[in-house]
């Protein structure tokens, strides 16, 4: 299988990637995506982007290169929110795409299982939420597999199956097992997932090798990979929100 959409990618406003938005859409076309996501971190991530680089996001054209750009965000739990989220509702109301990831320095570093649980499922909650980030960290941010894929699937929120996971320079290649746990648990509980590449530089855009041949090898149904093509990523989108998605640039 192909996939042709890439749901998770870091511009330099994350402040600890590498490339422009237009350097992500060039390589997204170069290789062959009909769509890719900008989901930059909140700034509850040191260094993260700020608020009004979400506000200021509707500026991005909707198509760069002939790739569909979703204007996103990958926001974090925090404890200290009216949402319990770092980028605030009326924000994400405003954008294509909403990820949500647990990160170091964001108030949720003591391992605690039962909070990080918590935290998380209230993300997944949100109704403007569409995805849950590399849920397997299992090192620096254990959670109940079970509670959060049956909150996804109860949400209709996309669980990850995130490629960075299974690669050596990632801080979360020790655990990249329970990255497939929880694909095993979203195939057999009926979530759907994504595929993605997490990529912090344009040169890694669209490569997921190591995550779809986990997909391929534990049978994961194509129809629940999301992220097939711009289509299923659009149907998808519109089929689970009120927000409507802004129209092609012709």
């Amino acid at each position: 299988m192909r996939l042709r959409a890439d749901l998770h990618t870091h511009t330099v406003a994350s402040g600890h990637a590498f490339s422009t938005v237009g350097e992500i859409a060039g390589a997204a076309a170069a290789r062959g995506l009909e769509l890719v996501a900008i989901t930059d971190h909140g700034p509850a991530v040191p260094g993260g982007a700020h608020l009004w680089h979400f506000w200021n996001s509707r500026t991005i054209p909707t198509v760069l290169d002939g790739v569909r750009v979703l204007r996103g965000c990958e926001a974090n739990p925090v404890p200290d929110t009216d949402n319990g989220l770092d980028i605030p509702d009326e924000v994400l109301q405003a954008l294509d795409f909403v990820a949500v990831g647990l990160h170091p320095g964001c108030g949720f570093d003591a391992r605690d299982r039962v909070r990080n649980t918590e935290a998380l499922v209230r993300a997944i909650e949100n109704p403007l939420v569409d995805m849950v980030t590399h849920p397997g960290n299992e090192e620096d941010f254990p959670v109940d597999l079970d509670r959060v894929v049956s909150a996804a699937v109860a949400h209709g929120v996309i669980v990850e199956l995130n490629n960075f996971s299974f690669d050596e320079r990632s801080g979360r290649h020790a655990t990249c097992a329970r990255e497939r746990e929880f694909a095993e648990a979203a195939r057999d509980a009926g979530a759907f997932i994504a595929v993605d590449s997490d990529a912090h530089i344009h040169t890694l855009v669209g490569e997921v090798s190591a995550a779809l041949a986990v997909a391929e090898e534990i049978g994961f149904p194509e129809e629940r990979i999301v992220n097939r093509d711009a289509a299923t990523v659009l149907d998808f989108l519109r089929e689970r929100r009120e927000r409507a998605l802004p129209p092609e640039a012709r």
